[in-house]
């Protein structure tokens, strides 16, 4: 990608402290063919993010991590989207597990990272493959759990599940108590390597390798930082709809360096007022869910840092804007899809991709914004919340 044609310049390293980001980021978008293909994020990709301590962005300092601000670690999950969407989403996930592992019992969290801050866990929260037994101490647990992202570099999972009489959990599971299985080929995000995770017969997690959802809402912890007291699920949900931010920053350099580059006369596009106005558009798209998503973590870090807590009605406001910004940017490579000209309907064209990623994104749960919305205008009209992952 040309520099000159860049819409977004930005310097990560020295915002984040990030050693060698500028350098790990090309080796991303080096491997972003191979990452492509193979389905899983490359191996060099996940190293080069691992030296700059990426991957340990969230983890609590005194387990060898750097407690990041929030709004620096999404702010560096983006550019890695403009050097590869699946890199950003597979890695961005698994650098956000420590988060919620670090609001787990202290036996948990040792077990992971004691003897590697870098240990790196992968996650399928949907339950509903999921079979639990309580037992005296933990519980068995069984079943089948799809799309957990970047899971081939993993050698633990974190697994949702419900108990009955109680409610949900997230249950940690090491490599050896689990299998997964290659189902992923989609259309896009082919490097996620969003596999399966299966466990065919009953495995033991003892009670403190879990996470229940009342503790996560409630945010209960042991650790000192008030990063910890930020409710989980606002830092969770950003992960899975920031990257296409990076995607769409992407998108926008390729279509402003093939217009700079092409046969055609420049000033006949840049007097164009369709087009024109189409990137004017996607520039603006972009700069709001920015924005938004920056504002509200300065928000929420500001009250946590001053010993406040962050009102429930902010939660659901900004968990209801966090599920608009995969539709936001859908809108914003749409517009320049459309006139991205003939050569972008052909296989292996990059805008295209980009465009194919953006709108699997779509598909997560967690980036659709009909309940969230819902439970927003219920909540403005005097009603209760009925969302505990806020």
């Amino acid at each position: 990608m040309a520099d000159a044609a860049r819409a977004f310049p930005t310097d990560v390293s020295q915002q984040t402290g990030l050693t060698g980001f500028d350098e790990a980021l090309a080796v991303v978008a080096q491997n972003s063919q191979k990452t492509r293909e193979q389905r899983k994020v490359a191996d060099e990709s996940i190293e080069a993010l691992r030296k700059t301590g990426f991957m340990r962005a969230l983890l609590p300092a005194r387990w060898g991590g750097l407690e990041m601000r929030p709004q620096d670690f999404f702010r560096a999950q983006v550019q890695v989207a403009e050097a590869d969407m699946s890199t950003a989403w597979a890695g961005g996930i698994i650098a956000v597990h420590p988060f919620q592992i670090a609001l787990m019992d202290e036996r948990a969290q040792h077990d992971v990272f004691a003897d590697n801050p870098d240990t790196y866990v992968s996650s399928s929260y949907n339950p509903v493959g999921a079979k639990v037994e309580q037992v005296d101490g933990g519980v068995m647990l069984s079943g089948r759990w799809g799309w957990s992202s970047g899971s081939e570099h993993c050698t633990w999972a974190l697994l949702g599940g419900v108990v009955a009489g109680e409610g949900y959990r997230t249950f940690l599971v090491p490599r050896s108590d689990y299998e997964i299985e290659d189902t992923w080929f989609s259309m896009g995000l082919q490097g996620t390597g969003s596999n399966d995770v299966v466990i065919a017969e009953p495995v033991f997690v003892p009670d403190y390798r879990s996470h229940k959802q009342v503790d996560g809402f409630n945010g209960v912890h042991n650790q000192e930082s008030a990063l910890y007291d930020l409710p989980w699920a606002q830092v969770f949900i950003r992960v899975v709809s920031s990257a296409s931010i990076g995607a769409v920053k992407h998108a926008l350099s390729l279509f402003m360096e093939n217009s700079a580059n092409s046969s055609t006369d420049a000033t006949k596009m840049q007097n164009d007022p369709d087009i024109t106005r189409r990137l004017a558009e996607v520039r603006n798209l972009v700069s709001e869910v920015e924005s938004v998503m920056y504002a509200n973590f300065d928000a929420m870090m500001d009250l946590l840092e001053a010993g406040k807590t962050i009102p429930i009605e902010d939660r659901v406001l900004y968990r209801y804007q966090a599920s608009l910004v995969i539709e936001k940017m859908i809108k914003a490579v749409d517009l320049l899809f459309d006139v991205a000209g003939g050569r972008s309907v052909f296989t292996g064209s990059p805008i295209q991709q980009l465009w194919n990623d953006v709108h699997i994104g779509r598909a997560h749960v967690a980036n659709n914004p009909v309940g969230f919305g819902r439970n927003l205008g219920g909540v403005m009209l005097g009603g209760e919340n009925k969302d505990m992952f806020i």
